[in-house]
């Protein structure tokens, strides 16, 4: 029987620390829905401008052409011919203009490639009257051609397209592109600047949740009205907290030192005073408990953050059976590889371990023989270590299930018959969790509890881990 499975950290969720950040931040998020927006202005603006541009513009050009039409028959009409000879290589050689007659089995395309071109062509006809001919090229010879009469005799002026034509696309592309990389660039700028205070504090926040209060300070001197009023509460609050959990700390640190000296004169005085020796036993027993109490309290109080290195998990567990094998009221089975390794601190480990092999010979021994029997197995699984330690007792009811890693909660009255004080499952997920892990607890189908932790792997190995005498030292103290 694989005494790992069911494991339900096997699909559980990575700590948020060492989840894959999914979708956008709120910088990128920002910055693409005011680049949307500035995009979106830009094409509006040039399409409006289009608009705006085409009519005067069609406008302006037909009024060119008309009068350079105009002009160059003026000019046509009132020269002689050894004249007008002369003129016609004037105007193509220094304007571009040619002026060739027209003939009747000239070839001519219509003149009418765009709306704006159609509309020039409708002004055009409009200024220089009827019998005016635009095309767009005559006997296969493109170009802006109009064919216009002196008296009877018909000719077509060609002159160069371009000189008339409007903005093109490339142009429009060209100043879309600037545009909106100039827009782009600003919309990073302020996209940078909101976000930055929400950058600052979510980080200052995450400091707090970790316990660094000192480096969760943020800037009381801020610009903006708001984000400085929000910086001012937010290291009040942080203020607070790190006199709340100093506080917290003196007291249970108290506690030992306000305590050991009266339960040292206790037991000093049971030993010499207490002729029973059962009575003494008993006595004896009593004061270890409490002070096992107050090693809890202790424990609990840890503000100390845990060193992460690869430890040999089968050694680290081996120390904390080793310490509890001789206890004839439980029976430990291990199953686990003797080179599997995790990322962890080797102390944290080996307390973790020990407080639920406590917390199973307390609570989870089976009730027909007395005996707590504990099965401890782990395996790899990917970029994780899975370690499950489970007793054969009544289990808990489902719905104390969840309290049960809070501090000073115990669960139903099967598994309070041992005193004590209701912190040992909360210090273990304390501790999974500041060695990056998961500590979860579920009812087995075969009845007891199991305790599922879930650390992770080392990224490479280190030659030479594992080291049980520190472990079994750690128990010890």
């Amino acid at each position: 029987m694989d005494v790992t499975g069911p494991v339900p950290l096997e699909t559980a969720p990575a700590p948020l620390e060492m989840r894959p950040r999914v979708g956008l931040s709120l910088f990128w998020r920002t910055f693409f829905l005011l680049s949307l927006l500035l995009i979106g202005s830009i094409v509006a603006w040039l399409q409006t401008f289009r608009a705006l541009e085409f009519e005067p513009r069609a406008i302006q050009t037909a009024q060119q052409i008309a009068s350079l039409v105009n002009l160059s028959r003026a000019a046509l009409m009132y020269s002689d011919a050894i004249a007008r000879v002369s003129l016609i290589k004037t105007l193509a050689e220094q304007e571009g203009v040619r002026i060739v007659p027209r003939e009747p089995n000239d070839r001519y395309a219509p003149f009418s490639s765009g709306d704006m071109d159609q509309e020039m062509a409708g002004e055009l006809l409009s200024r220089l009257g009827p019998g005016t001919v635009l095309a767009s090229s005559v006997n296969r010879e493109k170009g802006l051609w109009v064919g216009f009469k002196i008296d009877a005799d018909a000719y077509w002026l060609l002159m160069d397209r371009e000189r008339f034509t409007r903005v093109g696309g490339r142009t429009w592309l060209i100043w879309l592109i600037t545009a909106a990389g100039l827009s782009l660039a600003g919309a990073a700028l302020i996209a940078r600047l909101i976000n930055r205070p929400l950058k600052q504090l979510s980080f200052a926040a995450s400091r707090v949740r970790d316990g660094d209060f000192d480096a969760s300070r943020l800037d009381e001197k801020a610009v903006t009205s708001e984000i400085r009023e929000v910086n001012i509460g937010f290291n009040r609050m942080a203020q607070q907290l790190a006199k709340i959990e100093q506080d917290r700390a003196v007291m249970l640190a108290g506690i030992s030192h306000d305590l050991r000296t009266p339960l040292a004169r206790l037991r000093l005085e049971t030993e010499m005073s207490v002729a029973d020796a059962d009575a003494r036993q008993h006595m004896a027993a009593d004061i270890d408990q409490l002070d096992a109490i107050i090693d809890k309290f202790l424990d609990y109080a840890r503000p100390d953050h845990a060193e992460l290195k690869p430890v040999n998990l089968n050694d680290v567990i081996q120390a904390c059976v080793y310490a509890v094998q001789d206890q004839g009221d439980m029976r430990i089975n291990v199953d686990v590889p003797k080179n599997l390794h995790v990322l962890a601190d080797e102390v944290e480990l080996a307390r973790v371990v020990s407080n639920l092999l406590e917390n199973a010979r307390r609570y989870g021994k089976t009730p027909e023989t007395g005996i707590a029997i504990v099965d401890i197995a782990a395996k790899a699984r990917n970029e994780w270590v899975l370690l499950k330690v489970r007793d054969h007792g009544m289990g808990v009811a489902p719905e104390a299930l969840p309290n049960l890693i809070k501090p000073f909660f115990r669960g139903d009255a099967a598994r309070t018959a041992a005193t004590g004080a209701g912190l040992g499952l909360a210090i273990v997920d304390k501790t999974v969790q500041r060695m990056g892990g998961i500590f979860a607890l579920a009812n087995t189908t075969s009845g007891g509890l199991a305790a599922h932790i879930k650390l992770q792997k080392p990224r490479s190995l280190v030659a030479g881990e594992g080291h049980p005498p520190a472990a079994r030292a750690a128990i010890a103290h």
